[in-house]
């Protein structure tokens, strides 16, 4: 590199850092810019000689992280410096002890908490990356400002990730649709929420993601008419009711549009709201709520709203203090747009979440606004799930939940997440009250543990000094605060009855002949078809596992050393068994190749997303049944590439002349005469394709059909979708991916 490039380099990381001060959302003192400046210092030493695959040099990646920081998540000085030096420990000799004495300790222990941790040893039982999610969320207890830096580095990392290798930003991707979207969901971060999903797309589903870009600026002069229409007819009555106010347009994430598609069965054009527009107006808190109702009432005066669609979180806030009025309505050509009411305030706290939150709240520092707003998010940690996996899942089941509000017998207000229990509200008020819940009553009546509340339910809790958890009440709950709090209560138990287990188990083998250690415990566990020894002890000591069940385990054991016994004298006739697989499978298997040396290797189609050749799909390693293989689309990609990436290996179809496919199509439309006929004769005369199974029926002048066909591959199965959707009277054609 010329020295020319380098004071061109040198000059830009200096404007990078004055943009940084400028922006910051907080408003620095001459101490902080001081903390500030020597926390870059710190981190252009540290990087002076590193640069990111795509040749710049390393230290634009903090600065962009901590602009992120400062800007978009609102943070102070503290968070800042620890943004400016996130990887300084990972990445050099610095230490943490280091940044204590050079800074303070809680700019140590943000530090601490952004370094990854070690790699553990890769172990098939347990998700590496999962595990690292745990650790990283569990340092919600200590300071959440490490999960909102991280949440920043994530967001910078998927915007600048075009130089990596395909496979490396597919993991990356799934893993930020799967853990960093919720989170940042959770943490009222919409803005990010957005940017992180739609990039999320962008490299899970690249195709699909262009296609909608492409749709996008294909209608942007459309929607952009469409939209001034609408604002135009609603400026004038707001000017004319004196409201202070400005109107956004804000087509939908292509995210959602995504979702949408997916979840209707519909194509872009078929996606009614793409767009929302968002009024934004100028007010005093006292008046806040009443020109809210204002502007709904000049907007439904235009415009007829749907009444099913209202959202009133003015009234009752979201926990992650968002606020706002959302409104349905049909809007010119039959349309159907999302009005979002906000006062600047409000507006303000839907794009920063917690920093705006307590800026208006007028808490004093960083650290305790921070204090007061975590308490609500801690629920969700209160696990002792040893499964790092389970963990994650329970985590971000409470993530994207949708809220309601149930009142207590004395009037107070709580929120829990859409479709809890009574018996999830229960343990919601108290683990003591959950434990002893007897029974429950919504509004005045005596219901079931399992009853789903609905927002504006009064709820009681009948409690009973004798009563316990059963197993059962897991079926009721689907908080992960209350399933943690039942299933600690329910493994003290379980161990207490495994140990009492563990000694009935020695002795019955004992009289067996058989020794009781690991070997044993592994072939028993496998042999009852269980998850773990605790299993293996616990069903013993409740008595489910009798006497005959484990003399027919050591009839069997002996068997199987009998036959071991025999197999050496027959050796010379039997061909290797690695031979006999690698025939058969070049043979029955010559479909699909895995890896980068395009292996061909022995493997099952999965049956949740029923991949066919042309497919894009993956291959994962199971642990009991070899390699299963997914689409690329499927509903649990992102799952398994974010908790078990290890375990992925590419795949591709290189060859599908030789084979035919199934593929279920839902077919409906008008019930029109002669329909059926029409539509057997382009798939079999036209098309040339085997139908294997139909049903149709027809209702109300509404036809509906299953169809199943044997096609040779993806192209032709499109193709024909195509020429059904062509047929007169057909409404829509979807792909069943579930049997």
């Amino acid at each position: 590199m010329t020295e020319i490039d380098l004071e061109a380099e040198n000059k830009a990381i200096a404007q990078e850092y004055k943009e940084l001060l400028r922006i910051s959302y907080q408003t620095l003192t001459t101490e902080d810019k001081k903390l500030i400046r020597k926390a870059f210092d710190v981190a252009v030493d540290a990087h002076k000689d590193q640069r990111r695959k795509s040749g710049e040099a390393y230290i634009f990646h903090p600065i962009a992280v901590a602009k992120i920081v400062a800007s978009e998540i609102g943070l102070g000085a503290t968070s800042i410096a620890a943004a400016l030096m996130h990887d300084v420990v990972e990445d050099t000799d610095i230490t943490v002890d280091d940044i204590t004495k050079m800074f303070n300790p809680n700019i140590a222990r943000i530090v601490e908490g952004l370094t990854k941790i070690a790699k553990v040893k890769t172990d098939q039982d347990v998700s590496v990356q999962a595990e690292n999610f745990r650790k990283m969320l569990l340092t919600l207890n200590d300071d959440v400002r490490v999960i909102l830096i991280k949440i920043a580095d994530r967001l910078h990392n998927m915007q600048t990730m075009d130089s990596m290798a395909e496979y490396k930003q597919a993991k990356i991707a799934s893993e930020t649709l799967y853990i960093y979207a919720p989170l940042a969901h959770r943490l009222g971060l919409y803005n990010i929420k957005t940017q992180l999903e739609d990039l999320g797309l962008k490299y899970t589903e690249p195709d699909v993601y262009q296609e909608i870009v492409s749709k996008i600026k294909e209608t942007k002069q459309e929607q952009d008419a469409y939209i001034k229409t609408i604002s135009d007819v609603l400026s004038k009555s707001l000017e004319e009711e004196g409201i202070n106010f400005t109107i956004k347009g804000r087509p939908k994430s292509i995210y959602s549009i995504r979702r949408k598609m997916r979840v209707q069965g519909v194509t872009f054009d078929e996606v009614y709201d793409k767009f929302a527009l968002r009024i934004i107006y100028k007010s005093n808190p006292h008046d806040e709520k009443f020109l809210a109702w204002k502007i709904y009432s000049v907007v439904t005066d235009h415009y007829r709203p749907s009444p099913s669609r209202l959202r009133d979180w003015i009234s009752s806030p979201k926990s992650t203090g968002y606020e706002a009025l959302h409104i349905t309505v049909m809007g010119p050509k039959g349309r159907w747009v999302e009005i979002q009411v906000r006062s600047e305030r409000m507006d303000e706290i839907a794009e920063k979440g917690y920093a705006a939150h307590y800026k208006y709240k007028g808490v004093g520092s960083e650290e305790h606004g921070l204090e007061i707003w975590l308490n609500q998010l801690k629920e969700a940690l209160e696990s002792q799930a040893a499964n790092a996996v389970d963990f994650v899942e329970d985590f971000k089941l409470n993530l994207y939940s949708k809220e309601i509000y149930v009142f207590t017998p004395k009037g107070d207000l709580k929120s829990l997440p859409k479709g809890a229990t009574t018996l999830d509200f229960a343990f919601s008020i108290h683990t003591d009250i959950g434990s002893k819940t007897r029974g429950t009553k919504v509004n005045g009546k005596l219901v079931p543990l399992n009853y789903i509340l609905n927002s504006g339910d009064q709820v009681e809790v009948i409690t009973s000094p004798n009563q316990k958890p059963t197993v059962q009440w897991l079926d009721y709950v689907t908080t992960s605060r209350a399933k943690n709090k039942i299933k600690n209560s329910l493994n003290e138990n379980t161990k207490k009855v495994a140990e009492e287990g563990k000694e009935i188990l020695n002795r019955k083998l004992r009289h067996l002949k058989i020794t009781l250690n690991e070997t044993t415990i592994n072939e028993l566990v496998n042999y009852f078809k269980l998850q773990t020894s605790l299993d293996l002890f616990y069903r013993v000591g409740i008595g489910a596992i009798e006497n005959q069940k484990l003399k027919d385990y050591a009839a069997q054991k002996s068997n199987t050393l009998v036959n071991f016994l025999k197999k050496p004298f027959n050796r010379g006739n039997v061909t290797k068994p690695e031979q006999i697989e690698k025939n058969e499978i070049s043979k029955k298997y010559d479909m699909l190749v895995f890896g980068l040396e395009q292996e061909k290797l022995d493997y099952k189609l999965s049956a949740c997303c029923n991949p066919i050749p042309g497919d894009e799909v993956f291959g994962f390693i199971t642990i009991s049944e070899g390699i299963k293989v997914h689409r690329k689309d499927c509903p649990n990609a992102i799952s398994l590439q974010s908790n078990y990436a290890y375990r992925i290996i590419p795949a591709k179809w290189i060859d599908s002349s030789q084979e035919e496919f199934r593929a279920m199509l839902n077919i409906t439309g008008m019930d029109t005469l002669g329909l059926t006929n029409e539509l057997t004769k382009v798939i079999s005369n036209q098309m040339h394709v085997n139908i294997e199974n139909i049903a149709l029926s027809g209702k109300a002048g509404v036809f509906n059909g299953k169809i199943t066909v044997i096609v040779p591959n993806n192209t032709i199965l499109k193709r024909l979708i195509d020429n059904i959707k062509k047929v007169d009277g057909i409404d829509k054609v979807t792909r069943i991916y579930q049997n």
